[in-house]
């Protein structure tokens, strides 16, 4: 019996545990130079002995099945280390987890290599090692077609570096791409600006969700910086999360922000094809931020014609994935049951140890037909759009 049970599931947000040499692995001969060390980023702590503990441990699954056995006996205990978990870095066990997992695709997305390119490589080592991790991303999901790469595009380097990042990327193999929610450059152009049109064409023609996820935000802070000057010490859930509540609490601001613009500024309207997906931005505020962009759109009518009311335009273009924990029903009641969509977050731990049941618990009222789209359904219409 799998994880999943009876249940069809798409799986849209996964992750790597990324061993250090990740990158170094896959990159091209005149890339290799230009890559920062895993090491080298401070976002997220590197600690060798988890490094050495999954090698040694993946040593011993592929050389003693009792060994395998217990892995897959606790397949779902979130509370080992990220590289001690199966399938965390080796493509061959990950397929194998995902026969245990008993979903019918994952969508992959790197960790460690992604704060490894953002947060230390620029200019021409950013591009270098955008290219690079795209490539081992799709290098990684090559060999068995349920696993699709995400890879991430740099737009704060400009719509043509962009475009021929992008377009190496998908040669490579790479499903989709993260892009980034702000450009933290005030003098730069906004992603919505329709010299970024090529980015958004490419997606729409290809028929394929651009992926916005926590962290990949262009430096984003919601939260100003004097209100840690409160007289206590900021607390951190580890993983992707941001550090501090105030942080968690406005963990989907970075990409309300940019959704809306997005809207407000007539990118869907100009790509009528092009999809969206929000992970780990939370879904709770999905209801409010519906209601706020059609008050907002009432007050400058004035001003302007919308060609429909920008709540209808985030139904059809955007999907969400929630977090377990969330009220996942109420939201659905709200929204109705099209935008949102399963995500494992496997294997960060907050993913929780048994998602699909947080999940249930929190959609008491749901019917088949609703938790079938929540499973699979509105993933396959995020993916092939009519």
């Amino acid at each position: 019996m799998t994880y999943a049970e009876h249940r069809r599931i798409i799986d849209v947000d996964s992750h790597l545990f990324e061993l250090d040499d990740f990158l170094h692995n896959a990159a091209r001969a005149e890339h290799l130079a230009l890559l920062p060390s895993m090491h080298e980023q401070k976002g997220l702590d590197v600690p060798q002995k988890g490094l050495d503990r999954g090698r040694e441990l993946l040593a011993k699954r592929q050389a003693d099945p009792a060994t395998m056995a217990k892995f897959e006996a606790s397949l779902m205990d979130n509370t080992k280390s990220g590289w001690s978990r199966l399938g965390a870095f080796d493509p061959k066990e990950r397929s194998h987890t995902l026969d245990l997992l008993g979903f019918e695709m994952q969508w992959v997305l790197p960790t460690y290599s992604f704060h490894q390119m953002l947060h230390v490589a620029s200019d021409e080592a950013l591009t270098a090692t955008s290219m690079t991790l795209n490539k081992a991303m799709a290098d990684f999901c090559a060999a068995d077609p349920r696993l699709k790469a995400i890879g991430y595009l740099p737009l704060n380097l400009g719509p043509e570096t962009a475009k021929a990042i992008m377009d190496q990327g998908f040669d490579d193999g790479c499903y989709s791409f993260m892009v980034p929610t702000n450009e933290p450059n005030a003098e730069n152009r906004s992603y919505t600006h329709p010299d970024f049109d090529p980015i958004w064409a490419a997606f729409a023609d290809r028929r394929i969700p651009a992926v916005l996820h926590v962290a990949a935000n262009g430096e984003y802070d919601s939260v100003s910086p004097s209100f840690a000057n409160n007289g206590k010490s900021e607390q951190a859930l580890g993983g992707d999360a941001p550090a501090g509540d105030l942080r968690v609490l406005n963990i989907g601001t970075s990409a309300q922000l940019f959704l809306s613009a997005l809207i407000f500024d007539g990118v869907f309207t100009r790509h009528p094809e092009l999809r969206m997906i929000s992970m780990e931005h939370a879904a709770t505020w999905i209801p409010s931020w519906l209601q706020q962009m059609d008050f907002t759109a009432g007050l400058y009518k004035r001003f302007r014609e919308f060609p429909e009311l920008p709540s209808v335009t985030a139904k059809r273009h955007l999907k969400v994935s929630p977090f377990p924990d969330e009220p996942v029903g109420w939201i659905i009641d709200n929204v109705g049951p099209d935008m949102l969509v399963f995500a494992s977050d496997y294997p960060h731990p907050e993913g929780t140890g048994n998602p699909i049941a947080k999940f249930e618990r929190n959609m008491p009222d749901c019917d088949q037909a609703t938790m079938d789209k929540f499973y699979y359904g509105n993933a396959l219409a995020l993916m092939n759009p009519v």
